[in-house]
């Protein structure tokens, strides 16, 4: 039996304990949230951290036992050690480590630093959002229909990152706005799957679409075995190259 994703849920946890309607909303925080809907689902092991905790949670006891890292933030992106999103980029890049920022997490510290961008955008209040599936081949739209409808935070364009290597969904908003509401990329050794829904405000993500989405593009981000067979032939390879040339040095 193939073992279960390692998945480490990580949120900045401010707005639940600081605005009662928020708590209201989600009161075992976002990432219970996101918790609970990969474990609708039996092939993931979930664990969920938070800013507050000691090393912003991500000590690396987790972080070298995490497949995909999942990040939601937005008030406090600055409290985020620059020594753990220095951990978490090499990580994906060289240990092909999965990254997910959900929502707002487009300012992490993390997306900016993996992807080389300042992440800004456009947006405005809450209004009706359509997220067209413009990929449907592709492994994260598996079982999501042409289109659904959710009220969110509006998201535009201008969204200043780079080309998406695969973009799977675009939205349309009430007020005209379009935005790239799901974007793939292949960095290092890792992958990227940035996804638009989620604001605190709005219960995103305990519709059903979502909720699928989120755990196929956890299944679409974990390292597959292969991959790590080839990392481990790799750092080995290394080895035996650096063996070789103390042995010409010695000569």
């Amino acid at each position: 039996m193939e073992r279960k994703i390692k998945v480490t849920v990580w949120n900045e946890f401010r707005h639940e304990k600081n605005e009662p309607r928020i708590k209201e909303l989600y009161p075992e925080g976002i990432h219970g949230a996101l918790r609970d809907a990969l474990m609708e689902c039996g092939d993931f092991e979930v664990t969920t951290v938070t800013l507050d905790m000691p090393e912003n949670g991500l000590t690396d006891d987790i972080l070298n036992n995490t497949d995909v890292l999942m990040w939601w933030g937005h008030m406090a992106h600055g409290e985020v050690s620059d020594k753990v999103v220095e951990k978490v980029r090499e990580r994906v890049l060289r240990d092909g480590m999965g990254f997910f920022p959900i929502h707002s997490g487009h300012h992490s510290k993390p997306f900016r630093a993996i992807l080389g961008t300042t992440g800004d955008l456009s947006w405005g209040a809450n209004q009706q959002e359509i997220v067209w599936n413009i990929l449907p081949q592709h492994p994260i739209a598996e079982g999501i229909p042409e289109r659904f409808e959710l009220t969110e935070e509006m998201y535009g364009e201008p969204f200043y990152i780079p080309a998406p290597d695969e973009l799977v969904f675009a939205s349309w908003f009430a007020n005209g706005n379009i935005f790239r509401s799901g974007c793939c990329y292949y960095r290092g050794m890792g992958k990227i799957f940035y996804f638009q829904p989620g604001h605190e405000e709005c219960k995103s993500l305990y519709n059903p679409y979502v909720r699928r989405i989120i755990r196929n593009g956890v299944r679409w981000l974990a390292p597959s075995d292969i991959g790590r067979a080839d990392r481990g032939c790799i750092h080995q390879a290394t080895s035996v190259l650096d063996d070789l040339k103390k042995e010409k040095e010695n000569a």
